[in-house]
């Protein structure tokens, strides 16, 4: 497997030709870096006019291993390549370097660059990347792998230190400016003298341009400072670092919509132990769940049911000693029984994800108030009136599965957990709870029984005196509703309970979607042979929309598209022609508000089909028939530029479906027995079938 490393933008405050003077110091040897023994010039040449200056050198550094691998290996030094290209013109110095000891069995490689700060040019950047495939070590692969990458980013750090060191140097020396390059006139009878070599085996100038060398991995609009990192989202290690870069470039390359923010990035690799590949998967998924359940409008968009209101005992109060924002929770005082029968538990699901959203907001607040990074908050739950109650099992499993969507979600976000009060009853929920709560997240936690919580040890070390609430025997007046049992009256019907539990269950099959003028939203699904069954079910919840399906023998190029394209789930490029860079494999259906749609497509060719669907436009020629009074009278009374929808598809193998056409066309919507009324009808090609159901 190959190791990869990327380094964030570090920038020294410092001219591009004095940041110059200070990396030449570094050779032939540097005793700054012990483990670099020395170094020898192999080729050097310069353009005719002096702009561009190439060099080629042979460095030997140390190997810091254990003594048995170095016998093993029989080297106490290892020789790498290093070709540097500086551009005097362009203000650039681009080096690449690769090692020759056991490249048979072993390969390293690194890019590194100087360029000028793009916002200062009295600035320069400094990037760095590096992988390292090991193809066999005597058996010692895996130790090899943790030596060279613990020395690598080892040396990363230090070799920021040696160049600012040589900085200081040159600047108490009395070198504080050095002039830029300017083009002098070049005699062609002197040009010979100009690219004279100064050793033996020098390069050949005639083929010397201006080229700028090896371009950095990452474009000019991903890069991450070092500086922005330290300041915004606190001290990383090398490794860490690197492993932000690339997990943010992944998103940027392959991530459809907008792009999180690097402190939520940090959040799931710190919940994998900055394991690349474990958070990128952990991310991948959370951001779909985002989209599926349209989390990022959750603050702007959920209004909390009455009953939640006045008897969920929980709210935002100041801050911790740390900065931190402090959520209190008094969960022995919430009748949870009451609560869900009043409001199901959907909403309150949403209600604790919506504290999640405004706890990373408020973090965020925070981190701009104080002017340091804060990126969790802490809870400070009271389980005073905790009783058997509370371990209502239908509550336990709620709570449960609250537990684990917000593990899966909102990891690293809680900073401290803050439990005083604890009941005799209370091992016996931690007993139920504890095993799906991440180990780490466990150790947060801080447990007081009866009042212990007072004196030396307890909140004081970790509150503020006035930011301690009243009823914990504080100075601060806290505004949490106090709970106390819901009534009855309030309870949901059986019929709205059972309708309440029954869109939770649909929420976990079906994806919801908007669709807007000019922006319809489409599903790509892939065929990798040709003959496959592509089912449907969809039900339409607010305007009319079309239905089609299209197929291309190729997905669209990963390009830039318009933001508001990628947002809204569109995925056909919109430089493709019809009839030409793809088809329409199925009729246009008109589907209408309230309407259940159920439907299939037998596959002839492999490839990309397209789910799509957009806004009805009476005067449009997507319809399947002309438009007619009713369309005009719903057009002119449409709810809003918006539509909305769910749906569910998949692709089924052929064999498994063969046979059952039948039964797939005359099935019922999940939604259907939300409608008063139904009729069918059922319209496509011949491979193909649709129900429509009102």
């Amino acid at each position: 497997m190959v190791q990869k490393y990327q380094s964030p933008v570090r920038v020294y405050k410092y001219p591009f030709e004095l940041v110059m003077a200070a990396y030449e110091k570094r050779f032939p040897t540097c005793p700054l870096i012990p483990m670099f023994l020395g170094s020898e010039v192999l080729r050097e040449s310069r353009s005719a006019d002096g702009a561009v200056h190439a060099v080629e050198r042979s460095c030997r550094l140390r190997v810091d291993a254990p003594r048995l691998l170095r016998e093993m290996a029989g080297v106490e030094h290892v020789v790498f390549v290093q070709k540097n290209i500086l551009n005097w013109r362009e203000r650039t110095l681009f080096i690449e370097a690769h090692n020759e000891t056991f490249a048979s069995r072993v390969m390293v490689k690194e890019n590194c660059s100087y360029t000028v700060h793009p916002e200062n040019e009295d600035w320069t950047c400094f990037e760095q990347s590096a992988s390292l495939d090991i193809h066999s070590f005597f058996g010692f692969e895996n130790a090899l792998e943790k030596i060279a990458m613990k020395q690598y980013t080892a040396n990363v750090k230090r070799g920021k230190e040696v160049i600012e060191h040589y900085l200081k140097e040159l600047i108490s020396q009395g070198t504080s400016h050095i002039p830029r390059w300017t083009p002098a006139h070049v005699r062609e009878e002197h040009a010979g003298s100009q690219s004279a070599p100064r050793h033996p085996s020098s390069l050949e100038t005639e083929g010397l341009s201006d080229a700028p060398g090896p371009a950095p991995e990452m474009a000019e609009g991903d890069k991450l400072e070092a500086d922005y990192i330290e300041r915004c989202l606190g001290r990383l290690t090398p490794t860490q670092e690197s492993c932000l870069v690339q997990l943010r470039h992944w998103l940027q390359e392959t991530h459809r919509g907008k792009i999180p923010k690097d402190e939520h990035i940090l959040r799931f690799l710190r919940a994998r132990d900055f394991r690349l590949d474990k958070a990128r998967e952990m991310l991948h998924r959370s951001l779909n769940w985002r989209k599926q359940h349209q989390v990022d409008h959750l603050l702007q968009t959920w209004r909390p049911p009455a009953p939640l209101q006045e008897f969920y005992a929980g709210g935002w109060h100041h801050q911790d000693i740390d900065g931190r924002p402090l959520y209190i929770l008094r969960l022995g005082q919430m009748d949870t029984k009451g609560l869900i029968k009043a409001v199901g538990e959907e909403a309150l699901l949403q209600h604790v994800l919506s504290v999640n959203e405004e706890g990373q907001k408020r973090c965020a607040g925070n981190t701009r108030q104080f002017g340091r990074p804060i990126s969790s908050w802490t809870c400070l739950l009271d389980l005073e009136g905790l009783n058997m109650r509370h371990l209502w099992r239908p509550g336990v499993k709620a709570l449960l599965r609250m537990i684990e969507v917000v593990e899966d979600n909102y990891p690293e976000t809680l900073g401290r957990l803050l439990i005083v009060r604890a009941p005799r009853v209370f091992p016996v929920l931690w007993t139920l709870i504890s095993p799906f709560i991440n180990e780490n997240t466990r150790k947060k936690f801080l447990i007081y029984s009866g009042s212990n919580y007072q004196g030396p040890g307890g909140l004081v070390d970790y509150l503020d005196k006035d930011v301690i609430p009243d009823f914990l025997g504080g100075e601060s007046v806290c505004n949490v509703p106090e709970g106390g049992l819901v009534p009855k009256s309030l309870y949901l019907t059986e019929e709205a309970q059972e309708q309440a539990d029954q869109l939770r269950r649909w929420s976990d099959t079906y994806h919801s979607a908007s669709v807007s003028r000019g922006a319809p939203h489409e599903v790509a699904l892939d065929i990798p042979e040709g003959e496959a069954v592509i089912t449907w079910d969809f039900d339409i919840l607010r305007g009319n929309v079309v239905f089609s399906l299209y197929h291309a023998k190729q997905a669209p190029n990963p390009g830039p598209q318009e933001p508001g394209a990628r947002a809204n789930g569109q995925l056909i490029d919109k430089g493709w022609v019809l009839g030409t860079d793809y088809s329409r494999v199925e009729a246009p259906l008109l589907c209408r508000e309230g309407q259940s749609i159920q439907g299939s497509h037998v596959t002839q060719w492999p490839g990309v089909y397209f789910l799509q669907w957009q806004i009805h436009s009476p005067s449009g020629s997507v319809a399947c028939s002309l438009p007619g009074v009713d369309d005009v009278l719903t057009a002119l009374h449409s709810p809003g530029p918006r539509c909305k929808l769910l749906y569910y598809c998949e692709v089924l193998a052929s064999e498994e479906f063969r046979g059952s056409m039948s039964s797939l066309e005359s099935c019922a919507s999940r939604f259907s027995q939300l409608s008063t009324a139904s009729t069918a009808s059922s319209s496509g090609l011949s491979h193909s079938g649709s129900l429509v159901s009102r």
